[in-house]
């Protein structure tokens, strides 16, 4: 997809393009899988990638034989937040700035896989979170990645409509849900983690880094106004 209209809003996916995660999120489930004495494979990892908590949790129950999903999920998201207290979960160079350039010039937002508590640590954790005017996990809507539920629902928070926006992401089914809601999407490929070329064929833009998505944005967007962006209707700290 192009950039045809005049740019609104940016949405950002958080794993992968604003923070180095992803492996982690393979680590405690491939740690949860071996606590049930159930192997893990790649295409585990795959599969589970973009899928909302409810969904990945219930898979995971499943494939280890778990009696409780809610249990499977507050352990590995436990193993997460361990993760960022103990200072494994990063910035990537370049994402600050990258994030503060849109944020001059457009409201923004995040559409994540990960549960809210993960998202709200970790914008807190890297001083990021007064800068986005809307927060939105995928266990908020009814269908994680690659359905396109988590940006159309950023998009609706933000008040703009989605042809109007660019999401930013890392990964094959990230890429999908922004193109399906109707997003430009500019890719980040993950490079442990590559999309798959049916994806990256949906992208407006395929970046090497931050950076040069930063500078992709200042191209487009409008000039730095006085007051950044609107809102979700709950306050910058929605």
């Amino acid at each position: 997809m192009t950039v045809e209209t005049s740019v609104a809003a940016v949405v950002f996916d958080l794993d992968g393009v604003l923070v180095e995660s992803e492996h982690l999120w393979e680590e405690n489930w491939r740690a949860y899988a071996a606590s049930r004495d159930s192997p893990w494979e790649a295409a585990d990892t795959a599969r589970l990638q973009g899928m909302s908590v409810p969904e990945w949790s219930s898979d995971l129950a499943v494939r280890t034989d778990s009696p409780d999903p809610v249990a499977v999920a507050e352990a590995v998201i436990d193993g997460m937040v361990g993760a960022l207290a103990d200072g494994r979960i990063a910035l990537l160079p370049g994402a600050a700035a990258m994030v503060g350039a849109a944020a001059e010039r457009v409201p923004i937002a995040v559409a994540s896989s990960a549960p809210r508590r993960l998202i709200e640590a970790v914008l807190e954790a890297t001083a990021l979170r007064p800068l986005f005017s809307a927060l939105v996990s995928s266990e908020e809507v009814p269908r994680g990645k690659p359905s396109p539920d988590v940006y159309a629902e950023a998009a609706r928070r933000l008040g703009v409509d989605p042809a109007r926006c660019i999401a930013v992401e890392d990964s094959s089914n990230g890429i999908r849900a922004a193109a399906a809601a109707g997003m430009a999407v500019v890719a980040i490929p993950n490079p442990t983690y590559p999309p798959r070329p049916d994806a990256l064929a949906r992208c407006a833009k395929i970046a090497p880094t931050p950076e040069a998505v930063r500078n992709y944005l200042v191209e487009r967007l409008p000039a730095p106004a006085t007051v950044v962006g609107v809102a979700d209707g709950s306050s910058p700290a929605d």
